[in-house]
């Protein structure tokens, strides 16, 4: 046979070949309707093996960003190389870029959006004990929420699940109980980001479940920066244990930021943040610890949850090093 030849197929071989090559999916549909009988073992083993395979990636990335990595810049200086999508170490006190990387890409920020509804919620100085009967629509799809439906507690109870176990319904919770409304709250959010100056913050929902919350690592380190001043919301940042009582049971929860208690840090305040869109993001304030000077450190699209803290303790250690060049100019009262 020639290599231009084709080769012709009868009815009755076709129809053969076609009765070979059919999956047992399409065949079950033509044929008997048998079912493969749900075994338990199997599952398990399934639930095993993803387990191990999450286990031995978050190993890899442990082992990736355990040791910090550094190039050369533009001006011949050794800088951080991060993983994370995105990244910045700011001053505060000056307002001073000190280290970025894509620093002004928008970007879903997920949860980072929790430090906007407190700093909307307290900014009309409400009765933190005023009583709160959670509704089903705060609680509604959710995803990580420690409350239920006709739970009573505080508005202070909610700021604590808020910013410490980054619960959703207590941002819904929060909005919907405010001045403002549900819808109103959303709108007030965008409008204290315009007069903080945060000209690439967008906010859609209060909770951060909503991948249309969008900002940049610029604007999220003023953001944190500014919360950071006001104790009734950098006090609940730095608390790593919580329990709120409501009338049916006590619920206990713990910060998601994992640089709290550690002795190599020093936490002033921090948010964490992921949804999909956003992979694993973190802002937080952070104090030197032989300088005392306060930096502002954002990671944006870590690749996992350890990541992030890592990339954050990075950058700190290396600006740390960095702080007798980098602070040397400031004002003696700016040091203090």
């Amino acid at each position: 046979m020639s290599k231009n030849s084709i080769l012709w197929i009868g009815p009755a071989a076709l129809l053969c070949l076609v009765s070979i090559c059919e999956t047992p999916a399409s065949a079950a549909t033509k044929g008997s309707k048998r079912k493969v009988a749900y075994s338990a073992a199997r599952a398990q083993t399934r639930k095993a093996k993803l387990a191990s395979a999450r286990a031995v990636a978050m190993a890899r990335e442990i082992a990736d960003t355990a040791l910090p990595r550094y190039k050369v810049d533009a001006s011949g200086d050794l800088v951080p190389d991060v993983r994370a999508a995105a990244a910045i170490i700011y001053d505060p006190d000056t307002n001073q870029v000190l280290w970025e990387e894509n620093s002004q890409s928008e970007r879903s920020i997920a949860s980072i959006t929790k430090v906007m509804t407190a700093t909307v919620f307290l900014e009309s100085n409400p009765d933190v004990t005023q009583q709160v009967t959670i509704a089903r629509s705060d609680v509604y799809q959710a995803s990580t929420t420690h409350l239920r439906a006709n739970d009573k507690v505080t508005t202070d109870d909610l700021l604590h699940l808020l910013l410490i176990a980054s619960d959703n319904a207590a941002a819904r919770a929060l909005a919907r109980v405010s001045p403002h409304g549900s819808e109103g709250f959303i709108r007030r959010m965008n409008e204290k980001a315009a007069e903080l100056g945060l000209e690439s913050t967008h906010y859609a929902d209060p909770s951060g479940l909503l991948s249309d919350n969008i900002s940049t690592a610029y604007d999220m380190a003023r953001l944190i920066t500014h919360a950071s001043q006001d104790d009734r919301i950098s006090s609940i940042m730095r608390t790593y244990e919580y329990t709120v009582y409501s009338a049916r049971r006590p619920i206990t929860f713990h910060s998601t930021n994992h640089l709290l208690g550690r002795s190599d840090v020093d936490v002033r305040a921090g948010k964490t943040g992921f949804i999909s869109k956003a992979g694993y993001c973190l802002a937080t304030v952070l104090r030197l610890p032989e300088s005392g000077q306060n930096v502002a450190v954002v990671v944006f699209g870590a690749r996992s949850n350890a990541g992030r803290f890592m990339e954050s303790r990075n950058l700190v250690n290396w600006v740390s090093s960095k702080a007798s060049t980098l602070f040397a100019t400031k004002p003696a009262t700016q040091q203090q």
